[in-house]
């Protein structure tokens, strides 16, 4: 078998490759590159897909069999509190047993740097480099506990005190929105509720608690998956809606009346309540398939903008070297200032109602604002799942060797290809080709003016796709 670390980490479906053995040897291989340095302590943490606690002491019994200290999380958690932890205890960095938002066949590991977020390319190509290269060294989980070589800690409550903090808690103890949070079945179910319990701010949960199925959908926060809160947010009087994906580090919204609001709407609402209501400066990362309207934002208040390929790790790195306001991507990942660099769909969503609190108007007022100012950018997506290998070969090859130069009659005026192929066009829509770099998926993107005319761009692109041979 071969162990290769997509943009964040490595996923595998369960009983076919994810196996405990495997497992194990991709444990080993994590523990013989964190050894590299000397003594490393490593905090671990999992969510609520099948068998996600048992992954999580196997990983925890391979790490403390190779000297490594382990802190192991007391129950499931969502992903940013693993990261906070190694940030508070100036950890040598940690491990999550999640596959995210992928289908709840699969379960993965995410493995978290030093720097308190996914770890870089060097990170995961030194784990793979070490992969089937050592015996797999072990202690049971009984032993390794009693004699101090693992450690059982809650990483709930700092995690709780530090949003408190982080967020003006004074400003929403007077507010009386009334807030719907779906959590999808993650592990993110109650941490808005608990924070916000301070409030006179009604939270409402639903798509609670532990199902490895999740509802029978992929507990990915987009369109396909969001049936139930659509339905609610027509039905109810709810004045917004926050949903989270399955380990609660990407987030999307919904507005009365059942209005879809995108991560990269998201992403420019909290960039404009740092700006403008918070008084906050700094730099902007988006990444290549994210909103026009982020850019729109910081040219008006003259802030440095920069553009990565699609994968948190890119954001992180510029996170940790400038000083950087918000940065995300366009599938739910956003990290904000004064923090960690690293997603977290709960905070995001206390910063949406934040915002709401401090302007004293309604998501749908808020969006007619910036629409008003701004103009209308229509997102769409879609997935091609199973898309065949040679399909791949042969559309990115086209794609660079003969790439259009017209899309449905508008003129291509430029061309990017650090992560698959965007074009953009004369009217500044654009379109996107990618391949996922965590799933057998042909990724397809567009953003125009209306809803209509982006999905037909997601038309011609799925017949290129199909069609090319």
């Amino acid at each position: 078998m071969t162990v290769k670390f997509g943009t964040d980490g490595w996923r595998a479906i369960i009983s076919d490759d994810f196996t405990f053995d495997n497992v194990r040897m991709v444990s080993q291989a994590i523990a013989d590159h964190f050894k590299k340095s000397g003594s490393a302590t490593l905090a671990v943490g999992y969510d609520w897909r099948f068998l996600s606690e048992k992954y999580a002491e196997l990983v925890s019994e391979v790490l403390a069999g190779n000297g490594i200290k382990v802190l192991l999380s007391d129950r499931a958690l969502p992903t940013p509190l693993v990261s906070l932890a190694i940030k508070n205890k100036k950890l040598a960095g940690g491990i999550m047993i999640t596959a995210s938002h992928n289908p709840p066949a699969y379960n993965g590991i995410k493995i978290k740097a030093h720097y308190a977020s996914s770890a870089d390319k060097d990170i995961t190509s030194s784990v793979e480099s070490f992969f089937e290269k050592n015996k797999v060294k072990s202690i049971p989980v009984k032993d390794a506990v009693s004699s101090g070589k693992i450690e059982i800690i809650d990483m709930k409550k700092d995690y709780v005190d530090f949003i408190s903090s982080y967020i003006d808690l004074g400003l929403l103890k007077k507010s009386r929105l009334n807030v719907l949070v779906d959590c999808m079945h993650g592990v993110g179910d109650g941490y808005i509720k608990e924070i916000l319990a301070p409030t006179d701010i009604k939270v409402t949960q639903m798509r609670a608690g532990r199902d490895p199925l999740f509802g029978g959908v992929n507990p990915e926060p987009i369109p396909k998956n969001l049936g139930p809160v659509f339905d609610a947010m027509k039905k109810s009087d709810y004045d917004i809606a926050i949903v989270n994906d399955g380990d609660a580090d990407r987030i999307c919204a919904v507005m009365p009346g059942g209005g879809y609001l995108s991560a990269g709407q998201i992403m420019a609402l909290l960039l404009l309540h740092f700006i403008e209501d918070k008084k906050w400066k700094g730099a902007v990362v988006k990444t290549v398939s994210n909103t026009t309207l982020i850019e729109r934002i910081a040219e008006k208040y003259s802030l440095k903008l920069y553009e990565t390929p699609v994968g948190f790790k890119y954001i992180c790195r510029l996170m940790l070297d400038e000083d950087i306001l918000i940065g995300g991507e366009e599938s739910g990942g956003i990290g904000v200032k004064g923090y960690i660099p690293e997603r977290d769909g709960i905070l995001l969503g206390i910063l949406l109602v934040e915002m709401m609190a401090h302007r004293k108007k309604g998501i749908l007022e808020i969006m007619a604002d910036i629409e008003k100012e701004y103009g209308k950018f229509c997102y769409k997506r879609i997935d091609i799942m199973d898309y065949p290998d040679d399909k791949k070969k042969k559309l990115m090859e086209f794609l660079k060797s003969s790439p259009p130069k017209e899309i449905l009659g508008k003129r291509v005026k430029e061309l990017k290809s650090f992560d698959g192929y965007k074009f953009i066009l004369e009217d500044d829509s654009w379109f996107i080709m990618r391949l996922s770099g965590t799933e057998p998926i042909l990724r397809i993107y567009a953003e125009t003016s209306g809803d209509k005319t982006s999905e037909d761009y997601l038309v011609f692109g799925k017949k290129l796709a199909l069609n090319i041979s």
